[in-house]
């Protein structure tokens, strides 16, 4: 008796082919969906060949991975390879410190009865403009609140510093008389006590910009005059505005957002 040949086993595995077709395709897709969204038109050309590459090749884990920056491949990747780096914004530079000699003859010439009087007295040093304001007509003797009829001397002096980029330098000093009183106990913190005082008014009343100034008290260390008669001691007895000069902003500590020259 001839035997039956048994029945084939059938295959419910086969859609797994074409599965995986579908998915490898839809990965690829996705892919260059991603690549096509890079600002960097190199790489995205490079991650989409790297693709139709691996699709022939059946290597596309492999590939994609090393264009991707994830994993390593034959060779050394390109630079470029690693990621995109935007345009770098370059610093921003402080304006250069300007030439002083002009704004010392517009402020003599604004300043010319406050300069006759003894009011104002300014020279130009090898660190800045300096332009030293007597005590007398700005503060009253041992107190550090600034006159409210020196703003319209202030008030030039502040045109002249708003016109410029140049850092500026309040600078306290006192006679040789130590003083004592419910308000200070030594000329160190009366000399600084004005300096703060008179970057305050420049500030708040003229906007200049608090990042332009530093200040500093120097009580009767720095003295203009003798101190051994009233006239002496009344020229010591001021606040000094020092508009540096380049060669000046390289003795002071680098502002923050500003470079030394």
């Amino acid at each position: 008796m001839k035997r039956q040949r048994a029945a084939a086993h059938e295959n419910h595995e086969r859609w797994l082919v074409s599965y995986a077709d579908f998915i490898t395709l839809l990965f690829a897709f996705f892919v260059v969906m991603f690549a096509t969204n890079q600002n960097d038109s190199h790489r995205a050309k490079m991650v989409s060949d790297s693709v139709r590459d691996a699709i022939e090749h059946g290597q596309i884990s492999s590939r994609l991975s090393s264009v991707l920056g994830r994993g390593k491949r034959d060779g050394k990747a390109p630079d470029h390879a690693a990621g995109f780096v935007g345009p770098q914004k370059p610093p921003e530079e402080a304006p250069h410190p300007a030439d002083l000699t002009r704004s010392l003859e517009v402020l003599r010439q604004g300043l010319a009865d406050e300069t006759r009087t003894g009011k104002v007295q300014m020279q130009l040093e090898g660190r800045g403009l300096v332009i030293n304001l007597r005590e007398a007509a700005f503060f009253a003797s041992g107190d550090d609140g600034v006159a409210a009829g020196s703003f319209p001397i202030l008030a030039k002096i502040a045109e002249v510093i708003q016109g410029l980029p140049n850092q500026v330098r309040l600078e306290g000093h006192t006679d040789a008389i130590p003083i004592h009183n419910s308000h200070f106990r030594s000329n160190w913190e009366l000399s600084s006590a004005r300096a703060i005082a008179m970057m305050e008014v420049l500030a708040t009343r003229y906007g200049i910009a608090r990042s332009r100034m530093a200040v500093a008290g120097y009580a009767e260390n720095s003295p203009a005059d003798v101190n051994d008669t009233e006239e002496g001691r009344s020229h010591n007895r001021r606040v000094a505005v020092v508009l540096l000069t380049a060669e000046g902003e390289k003795a002071e500590p680098p502002m923050s957002g500003r470079k030394t020259p």
